[in-house]
């Protein structure tokens, strides 16, 4: 045996057994096994063991990153995001990348890259790239810029067309590691696992993650296909051992696991999940009512189970959607300006109709106004009624005649390209001031300059003084304790916002000199004026609600978000709002479509799994078939009608 290897834990002593072999493997282990400390420990002895070796890890958000080179601080690790670490391997080979982009624009299977009226896109077309092709956080395949769609599209094409790429990643990296493998997306595994297969170099793969933990649907979800146990096979360890959660929570969980792994108490007796030795009860309740009142739920668990609502430390809800939370966390005005604005509906439809009926008209002076008359024209029946709005947009649209009005004033052509995503508000991914080029962010430049502004306000707020003053743009003019008086006097008057519209905080900030007007905002300002002059009439108070919101500030998550953290105690709404990829009632009742049950049940198994101590289902006005499965799962004495 190695040195070393005697005080490893046995699922990574089987991983290095594994690697002797020279073997690919995967370590699937459920919520709460310690997952990410066994990638820790294989890494640390990786490289115990192989010195001059370089180690690569990979995984799916920058946080992990940071917690991981955390963890291993070493000269011979890469840890990375997987498309950090594919555009690393593939950015030095431009004429490979210019002659892939054009093939796939070229190719009409490959929906996510082409270059609109250009049929077929010559050779030369990419020729001339003052700096080639490029990584960023948009997409213009014109100009050669790729974002993160794109770079995974074409890093598969490049691996498969060129077996030496895989043979010169093999060579600069004995070992790569890939943790929560079930998000990764199926053209990354399929360059690990088949077009590494061509190189007749020799390095070693390890997967970490979980099948039941697979809630993205670009993720590959598990690696059936390549797992097995001949050598050229992937080798499945199984981590059975639950560290975090209480043995009632365990015991729910396995019934809704399906990959054949049944959870076990950690038999650490210093596992967070032991007292003394001894595994934690927990408590599960099933909850459900007529009335759908969710108040009457925090109610009755604070009153009767000592729930505080009031700390999203210990305690949160969680909801499936943000549609769900913006109401009750405060910030329905602007979730609606970007998510259920049914003028851009309409806006949508009408240039939809204009591509598929290849209309060639010169819109380029044309307002939206004149753009939809000219297309109604002279039609009636089904013709005029493909360029009329359809009933729900009607409706907003007679709801809000101003803002109806105002758009059909705007050039079409400016307009028409305006793209508004719930994403643009509600994007999270932490990003640092000195890491403006790291990409993930789908904020707009109005969203981040409000994070700015409220951050600035929010630093000093809690009494961060010195993280103030290098975050201020006033940093520049302290040059003496009078300029710090100042600026003591321009932030307190800024903190009271009071009923402040969004636009009057930024011109207060920008005179103040605490979160100047940049040229983003001003580009923002011009090319989408629409947005604009919706966000800009909100109270700024509602954007802070939104930003308390984005950083874990409420008792509010959605499911999603909340994958890889874990609460004391943890509500879970099951209410689908309207997303039809979902569906709680068939979970329970064990119907409707194979990968509606399959999602359902994979995000209800991640919730549950979030609860430290206590674990409660909330379910609106299930049937007697629903109930019956939750006196299945929960007992009959947890399952409560409020």
């Amino acid at each position: 045996m190695a040195e070393g290897r005697l005080n490893l834990e046995p699922e990574v002593l089987e991983i290095f057994q594994s690697i002797d072999k020279g073997r690919n493997f995967l370590l699937s282990g459920g919520a709460g096994s310690g997952k990410t400390y066994s990638l820790v420990n294989v890494i640390r002895q990786a490289i115990a063991e192989n010195p001059t070796a370089q180690v690569a890890c990979m995984t799916y958000t920058n946080a992990a990153v940071k917690e991981i080179e955390e963890r291993v601080n070493h000269k011979n690790l890469n840890v990375s995001t997987i498309h950090d670490f594919l555009w690393d391997n593939i950015k030095h080979f431009q004429k490979e990348l210019k002659e892939a982009l054009i093939t796939l624009a070229n190719n009409e299977e490959v929906t996510k890259i082409s270059i609109e009226e250009i049929k077929p896109v010559p050779d030369n077309y990419l020729a001339i790239l003052p700096d080639g092709v490029q990584y960023k956080e948009f997409v213009r395949i014109r100009e050669g810029i790729i974002s993160h769609d794109e770079l995974l599209i074409v890093a598969n094409y490049l691996f498969k067309k060129y077996p030496k790429l895989s043979s010169i990643v093999k060579d600069k990296y004995k070992f790569l590691f890939i943790d929560e493998y079930q998000d990764t997306s199926k053209a990354v595994v399929e360059i690990f696992l088949t077009y590494f297969n061509k190189s007749e170099r020799n390095n070693i793969i390890g997967f970490f993650g979980d099948a039941m933990q697979s809630i993205y649907e670009d993720g590959i979800g598990n690696l059936d296909d390549y797992k097995g146990y001949e050598a050229e096979k992937v080798n499945e360890i199984p981590k059975k051992q639950n560290r975090r959660n209480p043995k009632l929570i365990i015991d729910l969980a396995n019934k809704l696991r399906t990959d054949g792994i049944t959870q076990e108490p950690s038999a650490d007796p210093k596992a967070p999940n032991m007292v003394n030795g001894v595994i934690k009860q927990g408590t599960v309740l099933f909850l459900y009512s007529t009335d759908g009142d969710i108040k009457k739920v925090e109610d009755f668990l604070a009153a009767n189970y000592a729930w505080d609502f009031n700390n999203s430390k210990e305690t949160k809800e969680l909801n499936l959607t943000h549609n769900l939370i913006a109401g009750k966390a405060g910030f329905r005005t602007l979730m609606d300006i970007y998510d259920k604005d049914h003028v851009l509906s309409f806006r949508d439809r009408i240039k939809k109709y204009i591509k598929d009926n290849n209309v060639d008209t010169d819109f380029s002076e044309s307002t939206f106004g004149d753009v939809i008359e000219l297309l109604q024209l002279g039609k009636d029946g089904r013709e005029l009624k493909e360029v009329l709005p359809t009933k729900a947009m009607q409706t907003f649209i007679d709801e809000n005649t101003g803002l109806y009005d105002y758009a059909k004033s705007l050039k079409y052509f400016d307009f028409s390209k305006m793209y508004v995503d719930k994403d643009q508000l509600l994007d999270d991914k932490k990003r640092d001031e000195d890491d403006d080029n790291r990409k993930g962010s789908k904020r707009d430049n109005l969203i981040k300059h409000l994070f700015k502004i409220q951050n600035n306000i929010s630093l000093y707020q809690n009494k961060k003084y010195n993280e103030f003053l290098r975050a201020t743009d006033y940093k520049f003019k302290i040059t003496s304790i009078a300029s710090k008086k100042s600026l003591k006097e321009k932030i307190e008057n800024l903190v009271n916002v009071g009923d402040k519209t969004i636009e009057q905080v930024i011109i207060d900030a920008d005179e103040k000199g605490i979160c100047l007007i940049d040229d983003k905002l001003i580009d923002f300002k011009e090319n989408k004026e629409y947005l604009y002059n919706r966000v800009r009439y909100v109270k700024f108070s509602e954007f802070q609600k939104l930003y308390e919101y984005l950083e874990g500030q409420t008792p509010f998550s959605t499911q999603h978000k909340t994958k890889g953290a874990e609460f004391d105690n943890v509500l879970v709404i099951l209410d689908n709002g309207g997303w039809n990829n979902y569906n709680f009632s068939n979970l329970f009742l064990e119907t409707g479509s194979a990968s509606v049950f399959d999602r359902t049940q994979k995000i209800f198994y991640v919730c549950c799994t979030r609860a430290k101590e206590n674990l409660a289902v909330f379910f609106h006005n299930p049937d007697a078939q629903v109930i019956a499965k939750a006196n299945l799962w929960f007992g009959e004495e947890n399952v409560i009608a409020i």
